[in-house]
């Protein structure tokens, strides 16, 4: 009886369906901030006691005043980004010195990317994983934990760290920087407007005499609406952005180090070791390798999940080996 055929993926076509799938998430976050602003326009006018008929032009004009707002905090959060999250991880970096065999490593990965190299540093935990941040590809930073450098290959090693030098290849640190910022915003924005709803109302009734009908009431109710569901939107969009990225830095990390079995066996490795890693947290649980925090098996657990399932990485890089 003839064996059936094994399936083979071109690393180049996985890399291309990546990237469409991200564009088509980002258009969806610029739909989603105009939304979430055009909102904050509406509930501002409407406790100002605009008429109907101006409500809409003063709704733009106060969202756009908004987004200016934001946009400064967000430069200012996103600046101070990757040394919080270096911070957080309790990482410490290291010179070729003191790890020989990491520095050697990542050196080698950015000759043969053509990237600049990145600073290195070490996390102190047992449990085996790695991230890339920064700001850009000339402010890289790579880290590895101390059980990632005792329990896998040299081999695993390299594709570990191609995966990693992939996300700053492929601009994800700056990505998913940039959208975990606009994801924040977004929540403290929602919090505060829909708290200015409750406490404005008293203010609305003050100005029922300015005008503001049907029309105005229908938009506001709306633009509550779309507040309260925002925040969850723009975190199932997160999650959904982050795992895409996944895929495409599994895909572009194989072509680096040109050994895809590699970093399959070290996403097995990693995702069956038990030691939790302590240094994670929701904030920075994208940023690794392999999902840190480990959840029980649910639909709304897997819709938030900040990684795809390693089962799926695994088939598609054997496949592509």
């Amino acid at each position: 009886m003839a064996e059936a055929p094994h399936e083979r993926i071109l690393i180049y076509d996985r890399i291309d369906a990546n990237k469409r799938s991200t564009l088509v998430i980002m258009a969806g976050f610029v739909l989603l901030a105009a939304g979430v602003f055009t909102s904050i326009g509406v509930i501002v006018s409407y406790y100002a006691g605009v008429q109907d008929s101006e409500l809409l032009e003063t709704s733009i004009r106060v969202g756009i005043a908004a987004a200016i707002l934001a946009s400064a905090i967000a430069v200012m959060m996103y600046f101070l980004a990757p040394t919080a999250v270096l911070t957080i991880s309790g990482a410490h970096e290291v010179t070729k010195e003191e790890e020989p065999e990491l520095y050697r490593v990542v050196e080698n990965l950015s000759i043969g990317s053509g990237l600049l190299m990145p600073k290195v540093w070490v996390i102190e935990d047992g449990a085996p994983n790695a991230l890339a941040t920064g700001r850009d590809v000339d402010r890289a930073h790579v880290a590895v934990t101390r059980g990632l450098l005792d329990k896998l290959e040299k081999r695993e090693l390299e594709a570990v760290m191609a995966h990693e030098m992939s996300h700053i290849g492929n601009l994800d640190i700056r990505l998913m920087t940039i959208v975990a910022v606009v994801v924040g915003i977004a929540a403290l924005i929602a919090d505060i407007m829909l708290r200015f709803t409750w406490y404005g109302a008293g203010a609305r009734r003050s100005n029922r005499g300015k005008g503001g009908g049907g029309i105005g009431v229908i938009l506001l109710v709306i633009a509550i609406v779309f507040l309260l569901i925002s925040p969850i939107i723009a975190g199932i969009m997160r999650m959904a952005l982050s795992r895409r990225r996944e895929y495409l830095a599994d895909s572009s990390g194989a072509l680096l180090c040109r050994n895809p079995a590699a970093l399959a066996d070290a996403l097995e490795k990693i995702a069956k070791d038990p030691d939790p890693l302590e240094a994670a947290n929701k904030a920075t649980a994208h940023l690794y390798i392999a999902a840190p925090l480990q959840g029980h098996e649910s639909f709304m657990n897997k819709l938030f999940a900040t990684h795809p399932p390693v089962e799926e990485r695994v088939r598609l890089l054997r496949a592509m080996a």
